[in-house]
Formats: C-alpha cells, structure tokens, sequence
C-alpha cells in the first residue's frame, strides 16, 4: 500500500450541495464538470487558487463531458436539453463556446470526440422506445451526419473511440451490451460489427488497448472482453466478477487504461473508511490485479463518493473529484 498526500484542494464556494462530476484531463491540468453547470479549468500546481476558466453552460443539467483535443483545451459538454457544444478554453468566456451541434433534443448522456477524425459523438437516453447514436463531421453542418437508432435498446451510456482507429467506436448502455462499431458503414443493420454482452447495465466501458476492452456495469461488475478472438457468444475472457467483493471496496469510479500501455488502473472507494484505492491492473500471461503496489488516498472525499480520477505520471500527482465540491491533488510523500 502506497499513501498519497492531499497537497492541494478547491472546493466550489456555493452554499447549496454540488458535485463535481467528472474531471477531464488536459495536457495543461485538469478540467471539471460540476452540478452548478460549470465547465471550469485548473492549474494543476495551485487549485486552491480557483478555476483559471470558469464558464456557464446551458445543457439544461450537464451530463457529460469530453476531450476533443487534450493538448489544445477543446471539450465536448452536454446535457439533459440535448444540445452538444464545443469549447475552446484558451479563449476569452464570451467566445469560448465555439460550436453547438443541434438536431436533438433528447437528453444526451454520454459523448466520444475523435479530432483526427473531426467527428463528435453522443448518446442519448431511452425516449419513445429509442436510444440514439448520433455522430456528427463538425467540418459540415451542426446536423448530424450519422444517426444511429438500433444499436442499443436502452439509454446510452458509455461512447470511446478505437485508440488507433477513428473509425471503431465502442457503445455501452443500460441492456446490458458492449458493441463495437464501424462509423464508415451507414447501414444501420451492417455497422455493428461485435457484440459482448455483460448481462447488467453499463456503466462504464472503453478499449484497453487496440484488442481488448473493459466493462464495468452499475452493479460494480468487471469483465474484459477480446475484439480479435472469436469466443462464443462474445464471452468475456477475464470475468471478475462483483468488484465489492474482490477488493472489498463500496463502489468502482472507474478504469483508466495507462497511457503506456501497460495496463490500466481501477479506482475503487469505501464510504465508511473514507478512503479511495487505485489499484494497477497488469497485463502478463492474463490480467491480474497487483495487490501489492495499491495507491492510496487516505481521507479522500470524506465519506462522499469520488465521482472521478485521473493521473498525471510525469508529474507524479493524481487528480481526484467528488460529490462533496471538491477537487483535490495528490503526491507521493517527499
């Protein structure tokens, strides 16, 4: 067990409750999206100092949010309303918001950017028996380009591209499937391409790498899957069953695949010990849990839940955010 010290923190100074919901992570420090409707940015070596970009979105309650450049500050943000806008932080807040896709209305509740191929995706929920897979070319016009109804039967709730392919997008949703789907193929019955079926509702769920991806569902279940290999019936090839009970924790935030391809790493926390736990996931003859190099953050929200985290590993800080308005910097003890 490693400990990691809260060097720095900033909480949102309203009176009512907020939640940071997520934290996107830009080259130049971590963005947030928060339940006051605020997309902000930070320096990451002086939170307490504030947001350096503070702005107010109109999604009508923001949902989510996504990178569209990391290295240039542009986000994806939408919401309930069903709109989608794009923003660009290193701009002045009365220009910052530098496109807004329209043509839905349905809330959207998850969001995929690729800027190689200029292309913004969103998830809408279960409205009238139909959920929505809309992808727009944000070189043309705000209406979208592709608009998918069937790949899922239920809301939407998970979109990420392909790491090395653009044109592979993987969905999620609360049916219970992951799909894997070819955006160049316009036939709604063709552009499915492989199916895994985690058989609960997904929460989370990405690629690992250009094979193999995860899935983890609201009820705190893990699985990974392989695109490559045939297994009936898309069957998973490391089940890990309910992730309460293998590390002991009360909820999974999330899996972050490690930039450098070697593995990835599971954020777990406990409400009643106050404590939040990166654990590393490695990949060797099979995937395995390291148990022995655990990444603590002791205290972490309280006894609020963390919503989100994420890892700077040049700098060796770890940015965390949760549902008590905080987001908070962690550091290896000197």
């Amino acid at each position: 067990m490693y400990p990691l010290t809260c060097v720095d923190g900033y909480k949102i100074p309203v009176r009512e409750e907020v939640y940071v919901l997520d934290i996107i992570p830009f080259a130049s420090g971590p963005g947030t999206i928060s339940s006051d409707q605020k997309l902000s940015l930070f320096n990451p070596t002086n939170l307490s100092v504030g947001p350096l970009v503070n702005l107010v979105t109109q999604h009508g309650n923001i949902t989510c949010a996504k990178a569209f450049d990391v290295g240039n500050n542009i986000v994806c943000t939408a919401g309930e309303n069903g709109s989608v806008s794009m923003w660009d932080l290193r701009k002045d807040a009365r220009q910052a918001e530098v496109a807004k896709l329209t043509d839905n209305q349905v809330p959207v509740l998850s969001l995929a950017c690729s800027s190689a191929g200029f292309t913004v995706v969103a998830g809408t929920e279960l409205q009238d028996h139909q959920a929505s897979i809309l992808v727009w070319d944000i070189r043309s016009t705000p209406t979208p380009k592709l608009h998918y109804k069937e790949v899922h039967s239920d809301d939407v709730t998970e979109l990420n591209f392909h790491p090395s392919d653009y044109n592979i997008l993987l969905s999620g949703s609360t049916d219970g499937l992951v799909n894997i789907c070819d955006t160049r193929i316009t036939d709604e019955d063709e552009v499915v391409i492989q199916t895994f079926n985690h058989d609960a509702s997904i929460h989370h769920a990405a690629f690992l790498n250009d094979t193999e991806v995860f899935a983890l569902s609201h009820d705190e279940k893990l699985a990974l899957y392989d695109v490559a290999e045939s297994h009936e019936n898309g069957a998973a090839t490391t089940n890990f069953g309910d992730m309460r009970e293998v590390l002991g924790c009360q909820y999974v935030a999330n899996v972050s695949a490690k930039s450098n391809g070697a593995g990835a790493v599971i954020g777990a926390g406990t409400h009643d010990r106050e404590t939040f736990d990166m654990i590393h996931l490695t990949k060797g003859q099979g995937w395995q849990l390291d148990r022995e190099s655990i990444v603590s953050l002791p205290g972490a929200h309280s006894s609020e839940i963390v919503r989100s985290f994420c890892f700077y590993d040049e700098a060796q800080m770890v940015f965390s955010a949760g549902e008590d308005g905080y987001i908070k910097a962690w550091k290896p003890n000197a």
